[in-house]
């Protein structure tokens, strides 16, 4: 997949993920990773970036085997960012089917 492309998703993708429930940063990058190649950190930048916009907030959970997890959660500001985004994705696909579609 083309970097820009993919570059220009991730968030929205994060964002999906955490909207059907909380998740910490390796189940995302496994579960991202098994769909596309992403480059190590690129995910934590993102969560570190909509954790900074409010858009996530974490919490702690600890783990049977090994040190507590960092789990992710959408707040309001994330739920609202998260339909924002949608919308476009799909007006956005709209769009291109116009020029690329058969």
């Amino acid at each position: 997949m083309n970097t820009q492309m993919k570059k220009g998703i991730l968030e929205l993708c994060v964002l999906s993920m955490l909207g059907k429930e909380d998740r910490y940063g390796y189940e995302l990058t496994e579960e991202l990773s098994e769909e596309m190649s992403i480059a190590p950190g690129t995910l934590y930048l993102i969560l570190k970036r909509l954790k900074d916009d409010e858009r996530v907030e974490t919490y702690l959970v600890e783990s049977e085997s090994g040190p507590a997890r960092k789990y992710y959660h959408l707040t309001q500001k994330g739920i609202d960012s998260l339909n924002e985004q949608r919308n476009d994705w799909q007006q956005f696909i709209r769009v291109v089917e116009k020029f690329i579609g058969e």
